[in-house]
């Protein structure tokens, strides 16, 4: 059963226009997450920038956002959770205006940078502030609908770069933020309630600082590590770091009166197993989403274009399942359809595998609708029962752990399924030569489509073993 301090308050009576408020600025970060990859040799050449330097925009954004949401989320225990949307909306916005205005490559990456902290902001306030409107028969079907917003943002995000780019240059993708933003902070500050049991709290400064600069190595570490290698000097000084500030944080943390992040939150089983679920889920999602372009456009000589329509297949799906699988756990619980989903996601993976140089664009699109359907099945539940299972007091930091996951799963899963592409493309082709290049690129794909099936099958066992959060009876 989920933690009783969250049934105690009242629904709020306009909870669905804040939803709907919360709803305008949370689209704007994932669009803003692949918006901008569309752009990048639009911004490579007019610059005059190398490839790696330019890479930096589009990675700054992303190092900084998984850096810093885990402290987002204390900072809504502490100031409230409105006060944290409006300032990251703030920030957002204005960052995407001078970034639009940018006069050389540096100071692009240097606000890419100041815009994630903006958009970690609003993105770490959002669940937290659903949690605490919605009453839990209907959490689910909140965060659902939350949760289309975010996969629409992701759908929209490649197909709006290419055309703004090419409608009205590059400067576009950063000018549609702001009035978007502007928009979103005056509804987020007419119809967001204020906080108003806050207690006086310290934050946790050492335990921020440890926090960020261990996950900054890690995720950096796993973006970069193909490219600098495994084994280079470079990558093992960063893993380092993440092993020595891991171990400095969690030691911290537990010695400290008011921590930054309450590891207590992790004795909660179900806590603990839905955020394992949700790192599987999003490391073999992320596993297909870095894998197929290159399969879409080396092997079967799609355009660009192309691979981008046949790609928004997964999330129009998954937009439009998410909200419905959200109602429905608020009936039947979070811990079946949660396992349901995961377990489509696993085999989908496992079919995935069984591409062929010939296989026809009818091929791809049911799968990746298949694995858009378990995905949408999947997330609100699973969201539902991380957020139903932090007392009322600790959800920002709850919404901030989900989304840091979300974040480092992301990472993992590229890092992962392009180690063991890599690895295993290249043991075919010292067996078979230059002339098996094909194969050796498809025995590749298939090894990371089947390590991803095997991530997806052990967050749905994580569903399973963990109990459910039966909505109270009679709603």
């Amino acid at each position: 059963m989920s933690t009783q301090s969250n049934t105690l308050s009242a629904p709020h009576p306009r909870r669905w226009l804040i939803l709907f408020a919360v709803m305008t600025a949370g689209i704007m970060g994932p669009i803003d997450g692949s918006v901008v990859n569309v752009a990048l040799p639009t911004i490579s050449r007019v610059f005059n920038a190398d490839l790696n330097t330019v890479g930096w925009v589009a990675m700054a954004y992303l190092l900084v956002l998984g850096s810093l949401i885990l402290t987002y989320g204390r900072l809504g225990d502490m100031y409230g959770f409105r006060r944290v949307l409006l300032m990251g909306i703030a920030i957002f916005t204005v960052a995407s205006g001078i970034c639009a205005l940018a006069p050389n490559i540096w100071i692009l990456i240097a606000f890419r940078a100041i815009q994630a902290i903006g958009a970690g902001m609003f993105m770490a306030m959002g669940p937290a502030i659903i949690t605490s409107v919605f009453p839990p028969y209907e959490r689910g079907r909140a965060l659902g609908t939350n949760g289309m917003i975010i996969a629409t943002g992701l759908a929209l995000g490649p197909t709006l770069g290419g055309l703004l780019v090419t409608v009205a240059g590059w400067q576009a993708i950063f000018i549609i933020n702001i009035p978007i933003g502007i928009l979103s902070y005056i509804l987020c500050r007419q119809v967001v309630p204020a906080t108003k049991d806050l207690q006086p709290q310290r934050f946790d400064l050492t335990g921020a600082a440890l926090g960020f600069f261990s996950l900054s190595a890690f995720l950096l570490a796993g973006s970069y590590g193909e490219e600098w290698g495994w084994t280079s000097p470079v990558t093992l000084i960063l893993g380092l770091v993440f092993l020595v500030g891991a171990w400095a944080f969690i030691r911290w943390e537990r010695r400290v009166e008011q921590p930054m992040l309450d590891l207590t939150l992790f004795h909660n089983k179900v806590f603990t197993a839905a955020n394992f679920a949700a790192l599987m889920n999003f490391m073999s999602q992320y596993a297909m989403i870095f894998l197929i372009p290159f399969y879409l456009q080396q092997i079967l000589n799609y355009t660009p274009g192309q691979a981008g329509l046949i790609l928004t297949a997964s999330p129009l799906v998954t937009l439009l399942i998410a909200p419905v699988s959200g109602a429905l756990s608020d009936r039947l619980g979070t811990r079946w359809l949660a396992f349901t989903g995961q377990a489509i996601v696993s085999m989908t993976l496992f079919l995935m595998a069984g591409l062929k140089v010939t296989s026809q664009v009818l091929d791809i699109i049911w799968r990746l609708c298949l694995f858009g359907f378990g995905t949408g099945i999947f997330q609100s539940p699973n969201n539902s029962a991380v957020m139903g299972s932090v007392p009322r007091h600790r959800l920002g930091i709850g919404s901030g752990v989900l989304a840091t996951v979300r974040n480092v799963g992301m990472v993992l899963g590229i890092a992962v399924s392009s180690g063991v592409f890599t690895w295993q493309r290249a043991t075919k082709l010292a067996l078979l030569g230059p002339a098996g290049t094909t194969m050796a690129f498809m025995a590749g794909l298939k090894a990371a489509f089947l390590v991803g099936a095997c991530l997806a099958a052990a967050g749905a066992m994580a569903s399973l073993v963990r109990s459910d959060n039966l909505p109270p009876a009679g709603h």
